[in-house]
């Protein structure tokens, strides 16, 4: 499982999205929320979009991995996608706050390799969540003064990659998932290879 958090507007959505681009090995843990779609969202493909009593009853019936309030709606991970895919051999990628890393990292600490993605700087991030132009000023607002909250979490993950240019960031978390695909712990089959060879 590899997580991606930042705060909104620092790059780890597009990361994501170029990541899945280039490796069919990696999926998309979609979540479920109770926010309204964005203009260009699918159910069931961005996220899974549900009302607040169903979001409760899932979380009730302990159907997600991990789950938290933001900005007034809720999120969470259905945990009956995530383990599927895993049991396919497919690697999953998360797209969550640090709220959800931490429990993440409570149910599956072995399974999971967190980055977090930095912004430039904050008059940067400003700019790239004006320049999105999907959201009020009031919400950028809110957006921004989360943000601090949001970077205080840093070192809390195994890696951080400070986006100053979109390939750059992008190639230092592939290389981070290549090297943690060759630790001797998650490389299956390998105790019987190296038998066979002697």
């Amino acid at each position: 499982m590899l997580v991606l958090s930042s705060p909104s507007g620092a790059g780890k959505s597009s990361i994501a999205t170029a990541l899945l681009k280039a490796d069919p090995n990696l999926v998309l843990s979609v979540s479920a929320t109770t926010r309204p779609p964005r203009p260009g969202e699918t159910d069931g493909v961005h996220y899974y979009f549900v009302d607040v009593p169903k979001f409760e009853k899932m979380k009730a019936e302990g159907a997600f991995l991990e789950n938290a309030r933001v900005f007034d709606n809720y999120y969470g991970t259905p945990r009956v996608h995530v383990e599927t895919q895993l049991a396919a051999a497919k690697d999953v990628l998360f797209d969550i706050d640090w709220q959800g890393t931490q429990q993440l990292r409570q149910n599956a600490r072995d399974d999971l390799v967190s980055v977090f993605i930095l912004p430039p700087s904050m008059a940067e991030l400003e700019r790239r969540l004006r320049r999105r132009g999907q959201d009020s000023d009031e919400v950028v607002k809110k957006r921004m003064a989360r943000a601090a909250d949001e970077m205080s979490h840093w070192h809390e993950y195994d890696y951080v990659v400070v986006n100053h240019d979109f390939d750059q960031s992008l190639a230092q978390v592939q290389t981070i998932l290549a090297a943690e695909r060759l630790k001797r712990g998650r490389q299956t089959g390998l105790k019987a290879f190296v038998a066979s060879m002697s």
